[in-house]
């Protein structure tokens, strides 16, 4: 559904659950007033895959505009003064794997623009490379389509998470080069490499961190003062994927290890990954699981940059979509925001979650189509306000719509 604002607007939950039926997963009494206002979006219909970056004093927005059903462009915006600039292109092509839940990224370092998109390799379903764009500082050009890997294998490479680091950009991925079937009629499993990208486009490092993950759940990273960290899904042998973490110290990256035994069994990908944030050492984790056939979004905090992390929260439960963002607000409290089902709707809903378990009212967000194409909705932080991007469908169309609200909304009444 459409938020019709234009400035401040009073979303009623009680007229948004009118008609609902009684067995509601989504008490009225849990999804309190919120109040929100609608920025006018930069995108245009047949937008989506919307994604946030704030970095210092810059915040950007990207998405994907489809046309004719044949070609695809990502563009961009830049947040000044609360209000998107008029959009800008970055590249358009007629072969690149769109998908609902693997969507291009844009990120800025220093008045340095990356970004990529994935782009066929082969005629295979899930056959596609992750193509770097960056423009350098000063320039009104885009340097686009320059290889991140160079594995040369017809497999599956995406699920970036991507993060200013010193003068480059450090990056993470899934990649299928060991998927890929030998002569044998065998094939290996998904791993998660990372590398280090300099404003140029250069690969300048590459790790593999893991050797077998979860297929296709968005990967996450941050920088802490200890040095990279990646979160992710991982995949045992008997199928459990749970939360994992891999960190580098020191200059050497420590093995994975789960940061809580959710015991998620699961034999094919849930498509729903962590999201983190870190602040120095300070780092704070949200995930979705389905273990014991319970639906719940949870965090975790660390304080020595991801050794150890405390005993979860559950922040939500019962008919949960996951879909989750996290941010820091503070030292102590983390704004965290989840998608729910709510009967043939799906809610977008945020949370305050502090260090020591106290939890905020909910708030919500906005309401949204329950389908894949809804996306993944995006949250980040400038100052004291909060700033959200989703994807809205009407019909057929979708279009991508933006919304702020101060942190001082949130209330531990």
């Amino acid at each position: 559904m459409r938020l019709n604002i234009s400035s401040v607007v009073l979303f009623v939950v009680a007229s948004l659950l009118m008609g609902c039926k009684e067995e509601s997963k989504i008490p009225k009494a849990e999804v309190p007033v919120a109040v929100v206002q609608e920025i006018k979006s930069p995108a245009s219909a047949s937008s989506a895959l919307p994604h946030l970056m704030s970095n210092k004093d810059v915040a950007l927005l990207s998405w994907v505009e489809t046309s004719n059903d044949t070609i695809s462009t990502m563009r961009f915006s830049e947040l000044i003064d609360g209000e998107w600039q008029e959009a800008q292109n970055v590249l358009s092509d007629t072969d690149w794997f769109v998908n609902w839940a693997d969507y291009p990224m844009i990120t800025e370092n220093n008045g340095y623009l990356w970004s990529h998109i994935l782009k066929k390799s082969t005629e295979g379903t899930y056959s596609y490379d992750i193509k770097i764009n960056v423009k350098p500082k000063g320039a009104t050009v885009w340097k686009t389509d320059m290889p991140l890997h160079t594995d040369g294998t017809p497999t599956e490479h995406g699920f970036v998470s991507i993060v200013p680091y010193y003068n480059n950009f450090f990056v993470n991925w899934l990649d299928g080069r060991n998927t890929e079937e030998n002569k044998a009629g065998e094939r290996g499993a998904m791993t998660l490499r990372a590398g280090v990208v300099s404003v140029t486009g250069e690969l300048l490092q590459e790790y593999e961190l893991d050797a077998r993950t979860c297929d296709c759940c968005q990967t996450t990273s941050a920088i802490t003062d200890n040095g990279p960290v990646v979160i992710y899904r991982d995949r045992s042998d008997n199928e459990i994927r749970d939360i994992s973490i891999v960190r580098q110290v020191e200059g050497e990256w420590t093995a994975p290890k789960v940061i809580h035994k959710d015991d998620w069994q699961i034999k094919g990908c849930p498509v729903n990954g962590p999201k983190v944030d870190a602040l120095g050492n300070n780092l704070v984790v949200a995930w979705f699981t389905g273990a014991s056939k319970k639906q719940k979004v949870q965090i975790a905090f660390s304080s020595d940059g991801g050794a150890e992390f405390t005993k979860p929260v559950i922040v939500a439960e019962g008919a949960i979509m996951g879909r989750v963002d996290v941010l820091w607000m503070n030292e102590d409290q983390a704004v965290v925001s989840w998608m729910e089902a709510n009967d043939k709707t799906a809610l977008f809903i945020a949370m305050n979650v502090h260090k020591d378990g106290t939890t905020s009212k909910k708030q919500l967000i906005t309401e949204m189509a329950d389908s894949r194409k809804s996306g993944f909705p995006q949250m980040e932080m400038v100052e004291e306000t909060l700033y959200f991007a989703w994807t809205e469908q009407v019909g057929s169309v979708t279009q991508v719509r933006t919304a702020k609200m101060s942190i001082d909304a949130f209330s531990f009444n």
